[in-house]
């Protein structure tokens, strides 16, 4: 599957929001007394911006992005800061760290993995004591914007071409799922949902948030111009009735899970 990090970069600053929230509970689950990091890791950094803000929080930290996208990563290295931050192809479901790592972060990133939950236990060994890992993934699987394209990757018209794997919903948990996961890990579990309420400003809105995410493996695999714009009219046409533009931009509500450990 290929990325594309300009479209994914296309609604950023909604995007990045989640990853913010999240480092500030890391610094809860970390302690007031806690020591800077000296080794923090990104598991799916996607086109970097966000992971060479971890670097900026704690400059004086040795920082690598992982992800595996060849586009991605090339696009992270622009962030490069020699001796500080790195980035590195790699595939979250046999990644190991180097050495012990304090803080490990996944942004939406582990629900792509297969059996994800399964991996909690294996990036809990690799951090050092009182280290971290928070991860987040979006529970929207749900919604309009999923369920119109796993049932139009479904239909008669498409099913033969790209009606494998279109409902990706069952891999991703619940809440308390992850939770039970951390425990099991031996870390401390701080485990949460938001729900955002994105306006989004342009044209068929929401068709381009999920051209950067969800629609990759279509994308993918509709390599065929003509077959890409019919497939795409069709989608976006049910998108803007799910959506309907407004005054001010399209609403997309998005559900988020959030989950912290702490290695005591």
């Amino acid at each position: 599957m290929r990325w594309d990090p300009g479209q994914y970069q296309r609604y950023g600053d909604e995007r990045s929001r989640p990853f913010v929230e999240l480092l500030d509970r890391i610094d809860v689950a970390r302690g007031v007394n806690a020591t800077d990091p000296s080794y923090v890791v990104d598991l799916g950094c996607g086109p970097g911006n966000l992971t060479r803000s971890l670097s900026h929080r704690w400059p004086t930290a040795e920082t690598l992005g992982v992800d595996s996208s060849t586009d991605m990563v090339a696009a992270a290295r622009e962030h490069a800061i020699e001796g500080r931050l790195e980035f590195a192809v790699g595939d979250l479901a046999v990644w190991q760290a180097a050495r012990p790592v304090d803080v490990l972060v996944a942004n939406a990133a582990l629900h792509w993995v297969p059996h994800h939950v399964d991996l909690i236990a294996g990036f809990a060994d690799t951090l050092a004591p009182g280290g971290v890992f928070a991860f987040q993934v979006p529970d929207n699987f749900t919604e309009p914007s999923h369920t119109l394209l796993r049932d139009l990757r479904r239909s008669p018209r498409w099913r033969d071409r790209i009606g494998a794997d279109a409902d990706r919903g069952a891999g991703v948990e619940r809440p308390e799922t992850y939770l039970r996961a951390l425990v099991d890990a031996g870390l401390a579990p701080d485990v949460w949902q938001s729900e955002y309420l994105h306006v989004l400003v342009g044209a068929n809105a929401v068709l381009e948030w999920v051209k950067g995410t969800a629609l990759r493996p279509v994308l993918s695999l509709l390599t065929d111009d003509a077959e890409r714009d019919e497939f795409l009219e069709s989608y976006a046409a049910q998108l803007r009735t799910a959506y309907p533009e407004q005054d001010f931009g399209t609403v997309f509500p998005f559900r988020r899970t959030f989950a912290v450990g702490r290695k005591s």
